[in-house]
């Protein structure tokens, strides 16, 4: 890998590490449930790009199988908890 490659992939793994950070805040002090969700959202955002850059610095697939994963299950938990928000219930 070219010395560059590995110096953007390290300082997005540190900038994603920051943002999943303050993500975290938001979703513990979020004033709203709709700010918590919010911070929810970016926080799962986050940790696939995270999980991505660490695939594309060891150059294994794991990585982002796992990545799809979590982007998966983020969305699924996104969909239930603004229906939650939205009508009171998940399952009706």
């Amino acid at each position: 890998m070219s010395p560059i490659l590995v110096w953007s992939v390290a300082v997005a793994q540190m900038l994603l590490g920051l943002a999943m950070g303050c993500a975290a805040l938001r979703m513990i002090r979020g004033p709203r449930a709709h700010d918590r969700v919010v911070g929810f959202d970016s926080l799962y955002v986050n940790a696939m790009l995270l999980l991505v850059t660490f695939g594309i610095g060891s150059g294994t697939t794991l990585y982002f199988e796992a990545a799809l994963i979590v982007a998966l299950l983020g969305f699924v938990g996104s969909v239930a908890l603004a229906k939650f928000l939205l009508r009171g219930e998940v399952i009706e």
